[in-house]
């Protein structure tokens, strides 16, 4: 029910944007995460279904904004002053219900895309 895509090889201090489309049904909660090869899935940011309420890592927080069009059933995250360690894989993640904590655990999401690569180069 999770589309991303966007990602691509850039050099370090400049920007993409993922996008996300879902499709069947808006969700309260989504979010982004990324896997950078023999790391954990860690948390990135998440926005709440109206965009009031954002959340972000603080290793991104400041570069990265989270924002989602609900009439489009689409969630962005623009990122911006890549570093090279912002390379991985970034997935997608929507929950049914609306959380106001442990936004940044997995196990709380219900769907998930499949994952779009970003390479920042150096």
């Amino acid at each position: 029910q999770l589309q991303a895509s966007g990602g691509g090889l850039v050099q370090a201090g400049g920007s993409l944007r993922l996008s996300c489309s879902a499709s069947g049904r808006i969700f309260s909660t989504m979010g982004w995460f990324r896997q950078a090869p023999g790391k954990e899935r860690e948390f990135v940011a998440t926005t709440s279904w109206n965009g009031g309420r954002t959340y972000y890592a603080d290793s991104v927080k400041g570069r990265f904004t989270i924002s989602r069009h609900n009439s489009k059933n689409t969630m962005y995250l623009q990122m911006s002053s890549l570093k090279p360690q912002d390379t991985a894989v970034y997935y997608c993640a929507a929950a049914r219900d609306a959380f106001y904590s442990n936004y940044d655990v997995i196990g709380n999401y219900d769907y998930w895309g499949q994952g779009t690569q970003v390479t920042v180069s150096s």
